[in-house]
């Protein structure tokens, strides 16, 4: 849950990222940024800031701003009926991302770069990823991500996106923020 004061201050800010990352928007698209907290009231430490340039029944196209070592927490793409669920690219325009994926155990240098509900992270292999770098998930991959030191904005495209529908490996993850007055 955050306030509409902090759910403005935070498009504000994300804004600030895309410019500087020279991400050009229309005038509607600036309006237009969602800000996810997972429910945790910790937009600082746990969300994303999305801004959804178009999502189809077949392909999606977002930005994904990143604070200052803010994390988005492990989750994945689930099958959805006859859909194996969601593959992703994602492609850094600016900043560095730490993304974690199956493969091995979290290392210390991460858990250390978690600042709590550590218990809900579990994938460890580590990929550091900067701008112009790339990686593509498989549906249903378990993976988390979290910006270097100063912030990240990533391209994002995809399947079909049904963010509503990720599952999390943290049981009080909300995925719909709630704004409060």
């Amino acid at each position: 849950m955050i306030t509409r004061s902090e759910l403005k201050s935070a498009q504000r800010r994300a804004l600030e990222y895309l410019d500087r990352a020279h991400v050009v928007m229309t005038a509607k698209e600036r309006e237009q940024i969602e800000v996810s907290d997972f429910g945790l009231s910790k937009l600082e430490h746990f969300g994303v800031q999305t801004l959804t340039y178009f999502n189809t029944d077949r392909i999606c196209a977002k930005q994904i701003v990143l604070f200052p070592n803010q994390i988005c927490p492990e989750h994945w793409h689930p099958r959805v009926g006859t859909d194996p669920g969601k593959e992703e690219t994602m492609r850094i325009r600016w900043g560095l991302v730490y993304l974690y994926i199956p493969g091995a155990s979290l290392e210390s240098a991460a858990m250390d770069r978690i600042p709590e509900r550590k218990d809900y992270f579990t994938v460890g292999k580590e990929v550091i990823l900067g701008p112009g770098d790339q990686i593509t998930l498989a549906p249903g991959t378990v993976h988390w991500f979290q910006a270097g030191p100063e912030g990240a904005v990533i391209d994002d495209y995809s399947t079909t996106s049904r963010d509503v529908l990720d599952e999390f490996t943290d049981p009080d993850i909300v995925r719909t923020t709630k704004i409060v007055d």
